[in-house]
């Protein structure tokens, strides 16, 4: 006869649950869309584009936080973290991994947003390449500083997962948050405020707007925007006060990334939209979209 192992502390049967249901559910669905994605861009030509190979670099990061979500959950239904403390710094720097290339890949794609439509300039192959490549490199040098001694990874509220410890809030957490921040949300989140606001311009003086220029943005902020300001006010106060449940909330939230970027990115974009109908109907796309109409 098995044993059910006790509950996380600051858990009800209920509320631990709920969580690992909605970790599941998240991971299942972004999985999902994200998939379909990739699987778009390799099966249907007319996808295969520049710009496009930006978006398949989001939803490959995308797949990357569903896939450490999924592991959450399941860790959730066991009520523990199964894995050891190797298995931690693993599933922490993987949830990092992705979660920044996703970021800055969604900075590349403002920033080929805006010469497409300011400076009417294409973007060539060897550019969307570097782009991609020096997106998730710059993701994995700072996801591998908590194993080296700069951060450290460790358990989130639950004990089911890992990420980032900001329970000490020592000074080697402070400045690592503080590079972090910087690099990984604030410049991003700059670029493409600033982008953005600029083809915003743009479509007013046409008249015409091809996308919603203020979603992007907002996408970033309310995902990931929470879990920043757990991490930030970690830097300056013992966030142990705040019950365990109610510290999880932000990265649930977080965990819809992949979902909210799918609708953005893929679905949202006039384009990829025809590429996916294709693929899953089989109908030819008329005509070849290949600047993104939608971006």
């Amino acid at each position: 006869m098995v044993t059910a192992h006790p509950l996380p502390e600051g858990f009800t049967e209920i509320e631990v649950f709920a969580i690992g249901t909605a970790l599941l559910v998240e991971a299942l669905l972004g999985f999902c869309l994200n998939g379909l994605t990739i699987i778009s861009f390799r099966k249907i030509k007319e996808l295969r584009t520049p710009s496009n190979l930006l978006v398949l670099s989001i939803a490959l990061a995308d797949c990357g936080i569903c896939i450490n979500a999924f592991i959450a959950a399941f860790s959730s239904f066991l009520r523990y973290w199964p894995y050891g403390s190797e298995g931690c710094q693993i599933h922490g720097f993987h949830g990092f991994l992705t979660a920044l290339a996703s970021i800055s890949s969604s900075a590349a794609v403002a920033w080929d947003r805006y010469h497409h439509y300011c400076t009417r300039s294409r973007l060539q192959w060897s550019t969307a390449a570097s782009m991609m490549v020096f997106a998730w490199l710059f993701a994995a040098f700072w996801s591998v500083m908590p194993l080296l001694g700069w951060g450290e990874y460790g358990y989130e509220p639950l004990r089911t997962c890992c990420t980032l410890d900001y329970s000490k809030g020592d000074r080697n957490y402070v400045t690592f948050l503080f590079a972090l921040s910087t690099f990984n949300f604030m410049i991003p989140g700059f670029i493409m405020l600033t982008a953005y606001q600029s083809i915003h311009q743009k479509f007013r003086k046409t008249g015409h707007f091809k996308f919603n220029t203020g979603l992007p943005l907002k996408t970033l902020v309310i995902c990931w925007g929470p879990y920043c300001l757990l991490c930030s006010y970690a830097a300056v106060e013992n966030v142990m006060f705040i019950p365990p449940k109610y510290r999880m909330i932000p990265a649930l939230i977080a965990k819809t990334v992949p979902t909210v970027d799918a609708f953005v990115y893929a679905l949202g974009n006039e384009n990829y939209r025809g590429g996916i109908w294709q693929f899953l109907t089989g109908q030819k796309i008329e005509k070849a979209e290949v600047d993104n109409k939608t971006k």
